[in-house]
């Protein structure tokens, strides 16, 4: 019995104005219109300390990576927008993966996800995906064989986040598809 995919979509850019944001809300917005439920987020919505071991001694894991997990569980999938930093992620979506690894067993276990970023370089922020695709397949998620990275975002993304370049819709678009059909919302992962 195949269920109505439920797609957490999250922005890992704490920017006001954000073009990860209009990313996000792009990709939440397709996802939508493609029969989907998805629910738009950023890293604010996961507040966490700086990880140190002794805090997590004394105190437990943060708040904000059980919420995080527990978000996991209760969608078929993961969309993730992210910066790229000096050729990686941007260190408060390191610090909240370094947290939730802590969760045993692993919350991102078999967390079907889909990267994105978008930005106003020539390459769309795609080293920083190669980055993030190695911590998170290391902690078990399933990643979507493509990315999205979005070059020139500045010149072809609304505020709104609408994409105005043709071929670049068409691109989000296939992603987009092709990452749904791989969520599987009827494999019973939630």
């Amino acid at each position: 019995m195949t269920t109505t995919p439920e797609i957490l979509v999250i922005c890992a850019s704490t920017r006001p104005g954000s073009l990860n944001r209009r990313l996000a809300a792009a990709a939440a917005n397709r996802l939508r219109a493609g029969g989907a439920v998805a629910r738009l987020l950023d890293l604010d919505d996961y507040p966490v300390p700086l990880y140190r071991g002794g805090v997590e001694a004394t105190e437990g894991v943060a708040e904000g990576a059980r919420r995080f997990a527990a978000d996991l569980a209760r969608h078929d999938g993961l969309v993730l927008a992210s910066p790229e930093y000096n050729h990686s992620m941007p260190g408060a979506l390191k610090n909240l993966l370094d947290w939730v690894s802590r969760i045993k067993p692993w919350p991102t276990a078999g967390v079907h996800t889909v990267l994105m970023s978008a930005s106003t370089g020539a390459l769309g922020g795609a080293r920083g995906l190669e980055a993030l695709r190695i911590t998170l397949a290391s902690n078990g998620m399933r990643i979507h064989e493509s990315d999205y990275a979005l070059p020139a975002a500045d010149q072809v993304l609304t505020e709104r986040g609408d994409l105005t370049d043709s071929g670049e819709s068409d691109r989000l678009d296939a992603v987009l598809k092709t990452f749904l059909a791989a969520t599987g919302a009827s494999d019973g992962r939630r």
